[in-house]
């Protein structure tokens, strides 16, 4: 399969303040994104996804390593000529509005005056800003100029989009269209790689992802293959179990829940052998079985995993 990111070793140290302290921006970041992928980068503050991106789009320069975009050196131009990139804090100037500012990216990318007009329409109804379309962006909030950044990374119809931090300022219903834009731009034939702190996202629409900790890409995969298929935990909530019979329960391996005398009962235990027995127990007793939940990790589980492992 195309790769279309390919990052090998990248690494970036910085120097900052008046003595000119070197902080370890990124260590190592190796990982490939496929064609028509959507792969997600995940990290801590600070673990160095913003620095990945910045690499990866030419605006900093890495130490070590090497990267390439569609098949080409991150140094050449024509390799962002098919690229769409949304910084997590876009900047416009404040006193255009969407339209304006879509024209005017468009002419930098040397489409005709009649296609930016048509893709301007389309891509401002599209991420939602038709109702603010004639107002100047400085009165926009930060959902919304978020949006705006999107509409013009995506206004040439790039093969491949980088978005970082995407659903950053967003509320419930942005976050859930920006989700729907990310699976419609693969289903339109583009890639996209995304840094993201949002988990539940993450795990919702990535094919693959990346966890970044400490400047170190540790794991790359897909989620089925990363996170450990063993269950965290096993949920059981019964009705009418009197507390006479706790101590029998509990006997299973199942650890005993209850607010109050007469409340349901939830018990909960990590083995499927105590969580059987339990279940035979309660009805039994002429109890009744509401709920039953196996707990298996999650990605939020994978990044913490990672992140407290000190890798």
């Amino acid at each position: 399969m195309t790769e279309v990111i390919k990052a090998d070793g990248l690494a970036k140290t910085y120097r900052i303040g008046f003595f000119r302290k070197r902080v370890e921006a990124l260590r190592s970041a190796t990982f490939t994104v496929r064609e028509n992928e959507i792969f997600g980068l995940i990290g801590p503050n600070g673990a160095g996804k913003t620095t990945t991106i910045k690499i990866l789009t030419g605006l900093v320069a890495a130490d070590r390593g090497s990267a390439t975009l569609l098949g080409r050196p991150i140094g050449e131009p024509l390799a962002r000529k098919n690229l769409g990139y949304l910084p997590e804090g876009p900047y416009f100037y404040d006193h255009l509005t969407v339209p304006e500012l879509l024209d005017f990216h468009g002419t930098l990318c040397g489409m005709s005056k009649a296609e930016r007009r048509k893709r301007a329409d389309e891509l401002i109804e599209r991420v939602g800003l038709s109702h603010a379309r004639d107002r100047p962006i400085r009165k926009f909030s930060k959902g919304m100029r978020q949006r705006a950044g999107l509409a013009s990374a995506l206004l040439h119809r790039p093969k491949l989009v980088i978005l970082d931090e995407p659903q950053s300022g967003l509320d419930p219903i942005g976050r859930a269209e920006i989700t729907r834009l990310i699976r419609e731009l693969k289903d339109e034939g583009s890639s996209v790689f995304f840094a993201s702190h949002i988990l539940h996202d993450v795990e919702r629409v990535c094919d693959r992802v990346a966890v970044m900790i400490q400047g170190r890409v540790v794991d790359v995969g897909r989620l089925d293959q990363l996170l450990e298929t063993k269950v965290l935990e096993i949920e059981i909530v019964t009705e009418g179990v009197a507390e006479e019979h706790r101590a029998e329960l509990e006997a299973t391996g199942m650890t005993w829940h209850a607010a109050s005398p007469g409340a349901p009962v939830r018990l909960s235990g990590t083995d499927p052998v105590a969580a059987q027995a339990a279940l035979a127990l309660v009805v039994r007793r002429g109890g009744a079985i509401r709920r039953y939940q196996e707990h298996h990790e999650h990605l939020e589980d994978l990044f913490v995993r990672r992140a407290t492992e000190g890798t």
